[in-house]
C-alpha cells in the first residue's frame, strides 16, 4: 500500500473512531444490492478532535472542522442513513423536516460540490412553511457524510444511494431539486427513477455542456488531488465571487466559505481532498447534457443569468474559456431539449440565486412547484 494510502486510511480510521455516534435506533433492510439501515443520531462534535482542530484553525485564520464537518451546525437535526456500498459500510447525513401542515408532497434538496445540505437552510424553511416534507442529504464524499478511501464515484451510484435513503424513509414519489452538481445528480436520478420523480427542479445545474468536448483538458485524479490540497478560504472566496456572484460579495456568503475551508484546516484535510478529487473526475467525465431529451417529468429550470461556472475552466486555454459557462445560452438550450420544461431566468443573479435573492428565488420555486398537482 502506498504511503499516501496508508496516511489516508489512518486519517479515515481515526476520524471514524473519533466521531462514532450514539445509536438511538436502527432497522435493517435490503435495498437493491445494498443492505441498509437508518440510524437517528444527534450530530455531536467530538471534543478530542475539535480541540486540536480549533487550535490549528485559529492559527490558520479561521475555524477548523473535522473530516465530516464536525463542529459546524446545521439548520435542523441531522440523522444518518447507514448502508453498505462497494463492500464498505458508509453513512449519509441528512435532514428530514416535516411540515406542521402537510400538503402531501416531498421535496428532496441536492447540494452542489462547493455546498452542503446546510446551505439549503432558507429553502428548507420556505418549503416546510408551504406544507412540503423536506429531505436534504449530504452525498457520500461531502460534508457530514462518509469519505471512503476507495470509491467508484458515479452519478448513478449517488442516485442509487439517494434512492435507498428515500426508500428507507418511505418516500416513493418526490420533487427532486438539484443545484449546481446536485443538478447533474437530480437529472441522473430522474432518468433512473422516472416513475418516482414527480417533478424535477434544476437550479443553475452544471453539466448542461460537455466541457471535455469543448476543449477543457483532462486532469488526472492525482492532479485534481494536488489542486484540492491547496484549497483555502481566500481561494474559495475569489472563485465564488468571480464565477458565482458576478464579481459581487456580501457578508452572508462568508459562512459558506468558512464551512468548506474549515474541513481543509482540520485533521482530515487529506481524506477530504482525496474524495473531492475523485468527485472532480466524476463531474468532468460524466456529462448529462446528451440525455436531456429523455426526461419525461415536468421540469422547472431556475437559471441565474450572470453565472459563468464551468469545471476546469482555469486549466483551459483562453479560447476555450471564452466559449464555456454561458448560462443564458445553456438555460435556453436545456429548456428546448427537455420535453416538459419551464424556464425562469433571473437577469441579475448568478450561480446561487437561492442565496443572492432568496425572496425572488423562493417565489419562483413555490409557484413552479404549485403548478404540478400533488397526485400527478
Amino acid at each position: 500500500m502506498s504511503l499516501r494510502r496508508c496516511c489516508l486510511l489512518a486519517l479515515l480510521t481515526a476520524s471514524v473512531c473519533a466521531v462514532a455516534p450514539a445509536v438511538s435506533s436502527a432497522s435493517a433492510a435490503t435495498l437493491g444490492n445494498a443492505a441498509a439501515a437508518t440510524t437517528a443520531v444527534s450530530d455531536a462534535s467530538p471534543a478530542a478532535a475539535s480541540a486540536a482542530a480549533v487550535s490549528a484553525g485559529a492559527a490558520a485564520g479561521g475555524p477548523a472542522y473535522g473530516p465530516e464537518l464536525q463542529g459546524f451546525d446545521y439548520p435542523a437535526p441531522v440523522e444518518r442513513f447507514e448502508f453498505m456500498s462497494q463492500g464498505v459500510p458508509l453513512h449519509m447525513a441528512y435532514m428530514d423536516v416535516k411540515p406542521a401542515h402537510p400538503n402531501g408532497r416531498t421535496a428532496v434538496l441536492l447540494h452542489g460540490k462547493n455546498f452542503c445540505a446546510a446551505t439549503w437552510g432558507a429553502t428548507i424553511n420556505r418549503l416546510s412553511d408551504a406544507g412540503y416534507r423536506v429531505i436534504a442529504p449530504d452525498q457520500i464524499g461531502f460534508c457530514k457524510s462518509s469519505k471512503p478511501e476507495h470509491y467508484q464515484y458515479s452519478f448513478q451510484q449517488l442516485a442509487r444511494n439517494t434512492h435507498a435513503l428515500l426508500a428507507s424513509l418511505g418516500v416513493s414519489d418526490a420533487t427532486m431539486i438539484g443545484h449546481s452538481t446536485g443538478g447533474m445528480l437530480a437529472i441522473r436520478y430522474a432518468l433512473m427513477y422516472p416513475h418516482e420523480t414527480q417533478q424535477l427542479v434544476l437550479v443553475n445545474p452544471i453539466g448542461l455542456e460537455d466541457w471535455k468536448a469543448k476543449g477543457v483538458p483532462s486532469l488526472s485524479v492525482d492532479e485534481w488531488y494536488q489542486r484540492e490540497l491547496k484549497t483555502s478560504a481566500d481561494g474559495i472566496r475569489r472563485y465564488e465571487q468571480s464565477n458565482y456572484y458576478a464579481g459581487q460579495w456580501r457578508a452572508d456568503y462568508e459562512p459558506w466559505v468558512q464551512m468548506l475551508a474549515g474541513m481543509y484546516r482540520g485533521p482530515g484535510k487529506q481524506i477530504v481532498a482525496w474524495n473531492s478529487a475523485l468527485l472532480d473526475d466524476m463531474i468532468y467525465t460524466q456529462p448529462v447534457v446528451y440525455e436531456l431529451g429523455q426526461l419525461s417529468m415536468p421540469t422547472l429550470l431556475l437559471i441565474g443569468q450572470k453565472d459563468t461556472t464551468a469545471i476546469g475552466k482555469d486549466a483551459a486555454s483562453p479560447e476555450v474559456r471564452a466559449k464555456i459557462g454561458h448560462y443564458p445560452e445553456l438555460g435556453k438550450a436545456a429548456a428546448k431539449a427537455i420535453p416538459h420544461a419551464t424556464l425562469v431566468e433571473f437577469a441579475e443573479l448568478g450561480h446561487a440565486p437561492q442565496m443572492q435573492d432568496p425572496q425572488a428565488f423562493h417565489q419562483a420555486l413555490l409557484d413552479g412547484m404549485a403548478a404540478v398537482p400533488a397526485n400527478r
